[in-house]
């Protein structure tokens, strides 16, 4: 798969078809959330979601699908997304941004997500993880 289209001969119109539609979303989310449960660099982020991650695994696609271009079935269900709002009563500080941030960044480059869009989609994480924090720095006690 080449870098600027998703089947070397047509442009991609959207980052959801550049990435490969729906099963390719789907692969990326399953891939980050299972990621989560078996990197022990992303523990502060794996607690941050609760015991249940299939309620989380299910919003992240459709969310996903709708911000990358494709069909809207967030907003159709829950209207906007509103995520700063929406993610108001977790605790998040710089680490579990940074986290989160790593573990996609991680899930796209092992399930292929083309370089280019890669890179595009990994600044636009940032920045909205960042945006995210609602907790402060918290110093760690050094042992």
């Amino acid at each position: 798969m080449d870098d600027d289209t998703p089947d070397n001969t047509t442009p991609a119109t959207t980052p959801f078809e550049w990435i490969g539609g729906e099963q390719r979303v789907r692969a990326l989310v399953e891939r980050f959330y299972d990621l989560m449960d078996l990197e022990p660099g992303y523990v502060e982020l794996r607690a941050a979601h609760g015991s249940d991650l299939a309620s989380a695994r299910q919003k992240l696609f459709w969310f996903l699908c709708g911000w990358l271009g494709g069909p809207s079935y967030y907003t159709d269900q829950f209207g906007h997304p509103r995520l700063r709002a929406r993610h108001m009563p977790f605790s998040i500080g710089p680490e579990e941004s940074r986290q989160w941030v790593a573990c996609m960044d991680q899930a796209m480059g092992e399930t292929g997500v083309p370089e280019a869009l890669r890179t595009r989609l990994r600044e636009s994480f940032t920045g909205t993880a960042d945006w995210m924090v609602n907790q402060p720095l918290v110093a760690r006690k050094l042992m």
